[in-house]
């Protein structure tokens, strides 16, 4: 690791009524004492105590006063790098931070690298991997959700669970470590060890799995549940989206097959981010244009989180409908019939009809017992009228109750937001599945530490105890220069 002083500019790069240049390294007190003045215009920051705010100057060449600032003091090792640290809180103007930051390379700093601040967090032993990487997760967090998942992991939520489940491998390995190097005291085959190891990695996958089950809902904290909304053409698709979005972001006419292409927006509905996808309705079509709006919709239905499907209630159901239905068979699906302010013809019980009819040609496509149309519906089939915004409270009810208890969850488990993680978690699991084929196989025990090891090490990838130089500089290499 470079020992070196660094500095960058902290907050971002836009004006704003305050700027913060961080400086960290062993140097990094006697560098801004070069360009720092008090009130009196005198030298002073080599003096003061780890932890103090102090008012004064930022000078440049010739005693000229480039800015009034803030300075605080950090000593090691109570710092965010564990490194001496100072840093210069000044006007938020761009030209004023670089102003100050180009001063603060003359006096001897040099400008840190992508998020060589937590790397160097990281290297001196301050914060694990995991909570280093939680970091970047907090900077881009888009709701709250996702926020409280970061923060928790940057307190160490997954890094203490997989120290906690790294301890526990590492016990038996070196049991039978002893065992091996002492036969005479230790015999593992007439004490049924392999028994009891069996039970104990049956726990502790057992654990690992939930982690790595947990991946799926984490990645819907940080990214936000992916919804389409689908539906024939004219039935209230872009009204719908309009109306989540607050504004005309789509076009509405009466003119059947408006929207051609898949329109996309960001919208959060009491804390929980939603990102919809306004698709073009689905029917036969001789129209090539449209032909390709219907596979987009279609392709953008097999990666949905949630799905909003649209009927225009004031038209009977057709083959369209049913074509629908089939395709959004495995999805969390809410149905809307809409139009509610005309006379309606659609009912649900014509939906269940429909779904029911669909099933006994393709007994496949939905095989559990309470999966049957008006289970698999019951409390998702609302009435609305996107025109007079009737219903519209029942659904977004509807929504955030499936978001909390339903299929969609969250809840103060710990989830695995990262990929990284997932992939660790899933190859230690294999390693342990690996242990119980050896020992039901009835292997020697010397082939249990072998995957024993493989599944201690895959986990301390995820805290950074078993990881090359090449994947710490990818990672840090992601962050922000300032951090």
């Amino acid at each position: 690791m470079r020992t070196d002083t660094i500095a960058a500019i902290a907050t971002a790069m836009s004006d704003s009524g305050i700027g913060i240049i961080r400086v960290s390294g062993d140097e990094s007190v006697s560098i801004v004492d070069k360009i720092y003045r008090n009130v009196k215009m005198q030298r002073t920051l080599t003096g003061y105590q780890s932890h103090t705010i102090h008012y004064g100057f930022i000078i440049e060449e010739k005693e000229t006063v480039i800015d009034e600032v803030m300075v605080s003091v950090m000593k090691a090792p109570k710092s965010y790098t564990a490194e001496d640290t100072v840093e210069i809180n000044c006007h938020g103007g761009v030209y004023m931070m670089r102003k100050i930051l180009n001063a603060v390379v003359k006096a001897g700093a040099r400008i840190a690298e992508p998020g060589e601040f937590t790397k160097r967090a990281f290297l001196n032993g301050r914060i694990d991997l995991s909570r280093a990487e939680a970091v970047m997760d907090i900077i881009h967090a888009k709701n709250e959700f996702a926020l409280q998942s970061s923060l928790k992991q940057l307190k160490g939520s997954v890094s203490d669970t997989v120290q906690e489940i790294r301890a526990d491998i590492l016990h038996e390995i070196a049991f039978i470590e002893a065992a091996l190097d002492d036969p005479e005291h230790f015999d593992l085959e007439s004490e049924g060890y392999g028994d009891v190891l069996f039970q104990i990695v049956k726990k502790i996958a057992k654990r690992i799995r939930v982690l790595i089950d947990s991946a799926e809902n984490g990645k819907i904290l940080m990214e936000g549940i992916q919804t389409v909304i689908v539906g024939k053409p004219n039935a209230g698709k872009s009204s719908l989206l309009n109306m989540l979005v607050g504004e005309e972001r789509a076009i509405v006419t009466d003119i059947a097959g408006t929207t051609r292409d898949i329109l996309e927006e960001m919208i959060s509905i009491d804390g929980i981010l939603f990102r919809i996808l306004d698709t073009a309705g689905i029917r036969s079509t001789e129209d090539l244009v449209e032909k390709i709006g219907v596979d987009r919709a279609r392709s953008a239905v097999e990666e949905a989180d949630l799905v909003l499907y649209v009927i225009d209630s004031s038209v009977a159901l057709d083959e369209n409908d049913a074509e629908i239905l089939r395709m959004i068979a495995d999805k969390n699906t809410i149905i809307l019939l809409n139009k509610s302010d005309l006379f309606t013809v659609v009912t649900k019980n014509d939906i269940y009809a429909l779904t029911d009819k669909i099933q006994e040609y393709n007994k496949n496509s939905m095989t559990e017992p309470d999966l049957k149309a008006q289970n698999r519906y019951e409390n998702r089939i609302i009435r609305t009228s996107m025109k007079e915004q009737n219903g519209v409270a029942l659904f977004l009810k509807t929504v955030k109750e499936m978001f909390f208890h339903g299929d969609i969850i969250y809840n103060d488990e710990v989830y695995i937001t990262n990929m990284r993680h997932k992939e660790a978690l899933q190859n230690a699991y294999e390693s342990l599945m690996q242990v119980r084929k050896s020992i039901e196989d009835h292997m020697p025990e010397d082939f249990y530490t072998i995957d024993l090891m493989n599944a201690y090490a895959f986990l301390g990838t995820i805290i950074g105890e078993e990881v090359g130089d090449d994947l710490v500089n990818e990672i840090f290499s992601k962050f922000c220069m300032g951090k």
